[in-house]
C-alpha cells in the first residue's frame, strides 16, 4: 500500500480553517492526511480584536480565541503548532515541502498559503500563544490611562477602534487623522463615508482630513505634528490604524517573482501560485484588485477547495475553477450600538445602526466564527 500524502494548509485565519474544513469532509484519508500549520492552537477572530484590546469588561478573550480540535469533520485532519520559515520547491513540480523554525521538515502533495495580514500597534497580535493575553492587557492598560488618543488612519480599522474606545472610556479625547478628503476609501459610496463621518462626529470623536502622520512617536511623549505642520500637543497615546501588510516574507524562499513588489504573493485566476500548480494562496495574502476582508475568503476558499479535489482526482489544469472576485461590500462598527453597511447592488445602497448592531456591532459575529470551528 503506498505511503498517504500531505495536503497542507499553512495559516489558520478565516481562509485556512475555512479550506481546512471543507477538505477535511471531502478528501479520501486513506490517501491523504490534512495538516493545518499554525503559530497558536487556536484561531483568533480578528473581527473583534478592536473591542478585544481595548475592553476587559468584554472579555471577548474567552470566546474570541477559538481551539481548532473540532475544526475537522470526521477527525479527518490535525493541527501542527509551528511557524513555516521557507518553502522547497522547482517550478512546476507538483510536491515540495515546507521547513518549520524548529527545523521540521513537512512534505506536500498540495500547498495552501493563508498566512493572512501583518497589523500595526494593537491589532499586531503575536504569534507565540503565550504571548497574546499579555498583549492584549497591556493595550487595555494603555487605552485606560491615555487621555488623547491619536489614531493615524481613517479606515475601518480606525473608526471601529475610535468607537470601541468611546464606548469604553467616554471621556478620552479621541481624534482620527486621515489623509483622504473623507473616512474609508473611493471604493465606497459617499452615502457611506459621509454617513460614517456623521455618526463619528455625533460620539464627540475629532476627524482631521487630508493630514498625514508619518511617523508614530515612542509612547510616554506627549504630543504629535503632521506633515502639514499641525500639532495635536495634548496626545499621549499615538497608535498607527493603517491598513496592514501581507504576511508573506517566508514565501520568498520559494523564489523573487512568487511575490509582488509590496509582497502580495502572484496567483493565476484558479488561485494557483504562477509557476507553481500545486501550491495554492487565499486570503489577504494575493495580489488580487479587491479589498481585503474576512468576508472575501468564502469565495477564495470555494475555488482552491473545488480545484484540489480536482487535481487529486487527475483532472486537467484547464479544466479548474476560476475566481471572478466579490461584490466589494462592508459592515463597520461604531460601538457596540451603531455603525453601517454598504452594499454594492441595485447602484449601490447602506444600511445604518440597526442593521450593525443587529449583524455585528453587538456580537462581532464571534458565535459564527466559533460554529465555523466546530463549537
Amino acid at each position: 500500500m503506498s505511503e498517504k500524502k500531505n495536503v497542507v494548509i499553512v495559516g489558520a485565519g478565516f481562509a485556512g480553517t475555512s479550506i481546512a474544513s471543507a477538505l477535511s469532509a471531502k478528501l479520501d484519508a486513506a490517501k491523504y492526511n490534512l495538516i493545518l500549520i499554525s503559530s497558536r492552537s487556536y484561531a483568533i477572530s480578528l473581527p473583534a480584536s478592536a473591542r478585544l484590546v481595548v475592553s476587559p469588561s468584554s472579555k471577548l478573550e474567552d470566546t474570541a480565541f477559538v481551539p481548532l480540535d473540532k475544526l475537522y469533520k470526521n477527525g479527518n485532519g490535525e493541527t501542527k503548532v509551528g511557524v513555516v520559515k521557507s518553502i522547497e520547491a522547482k517550478e512546476g513540480e507538483k510536491s515540495g515541502a515546507v521547513v518549520l523554525e524548529s527545523g521540521e521538515r513537512v512534505e506536500y502533495e498540495i500547498l495552501v498559503l493563508a498566512t493572512g495580514a501583518k497589523w500595526n500597534g494593537p491589532l499586531n497580535l503575536p504569534a507565540n500563544e503565550k504571548d497574546v493575553l499579555p498583549h492584549v492587557n497591556a493595550w487595555r492598560e494603555k487605552f485606560a490611562n491615555a487621555k488623547h488618543v491619536v489614531l493615524a488612519g481613517g479606515g475601518a480599522v480606525g473608526i471601529e477602534l475610535a468607537g470601541e474606545l468611546k464606548d469604553e472610556h467616554p471621556n478620552t479625547k479621541v481624534t482620527i487623522v486621515q489623509g483622504d478628503k473623507q473616512l474609508l476609501n473611493s471604493t465606497y459610496s459617499n452615502a457611506l463615508r459621509t454617513g460614517m463621518e456623521q455618526r463619528v462626529r455625533a460620539r464627540g470623536i475629532e476627524v482631521l482630513f487630508s493630514e498625514y502622520i508619518d511617523e508614530i512617536p515612542e509612547e510616554g511623549s506627549i504630543g504629535v505634528t503632521t506633515r502639514a505642520g499641525t500639532q495635536i500637543p495634548t496626545a499621549d497615546l499615538v497608535i498607527s490604524a493603517r491598513g496592514p501588510s501581507p504576511n508573506t516574507s517566508f514565501i520568498s524562499s520559494l523564489d523573487s517573482s512568487a511575490l509582488s513588489g509590496s509582497g502580495y504573493v502572484k496567483v493565476r485566476p484558479t488561485l494557483q501560485l504562477v509557476n507553481y500548480p500545486s501550491i495554492f494562496a487565499a486570503g489577504d495574502i494575493i495580489e488580487w484588485a479587491e479589498q481585503k476582508q474576512a468576508a472575501k475568503t468564502r469565495g477564495h476558499a470555494g475555488v482552491i477547495v473545488a480545484n484540489i479535489l480536482s487535481l487529486l482526482q487527475g483532472g486537467e489544469a484547464g479544466n479548474l475553477k476560476v475566481y471572478g472576485g466579490s461584490p466589494e461590500m462592508i459592515l463597520i462598527t461604531n460601538g457596540r450600538n451603531g455603525g453601517m453597511a454598504y452594499f454594492p447592488f441595485f447602484g449601490g445602497f447602506t444600511l445604518g445602526d440597526w442593521f450593525a448592531r443587529l449583524l455585528k456591532s453587538k456580537g462581532l459575529m464571534v458565535g459564527m466564527f466559533r460554529s465555523g470551528l466546530g463549537y
